[in-house]
């Protein structure tokens, strides 16, 4: 489960980010994740809760926002969420499109005192 990993990164940064700001707790993390990030989110949660503990994170709220699919189409340069997995314009039909959203994974913002 790389969502281990990827949450003892993010403490990490949580760290970094308290100590910047002297800050002695973090309350709240939020985190965008794109659907095709390859990030399971309920695994990310367990992971967070689990390895929070001794840091600065002990006891923040963990917010996720999930991001859809954001895609443009190189044929009418229309702007679309998809809500199905079908790589394709919903205004021309195309599949002359490129994704421009919802394959990363950021953290967006941390509350602290």
């Amino acid at each position: 489960m790389h969502e281990y990993s990827i949450v003892q990164s993010l403490l990490e940064s949580c760290e970094d980010y308290a100590k910047q700001n002297e800050a002695k707790e973090v309350t709240k993390v939020i985190v965008k994740i794109g659907i095709l990030s390859g990030v399971e989110p309920d695994l990310l949660k367990t992971a967070f809760d689990t390895f929070k503990e001794k840091t600065v994170c002990n006891n923040a709220i963990f917010e996720m926002i999930i991001q859809k699919i954001e895609i443009s189409c190189n044929s009418c340069n229309t702007n679309s969420i998809l809500e199905k997995h079908e790589f394709s314009c919903p205004k021309c039909e195309s599949v002359d499109v490129r994704v421009t959203d919802g394959e990363d994974m950021f953290l967006m913002s941390l509350e602290m005192i």
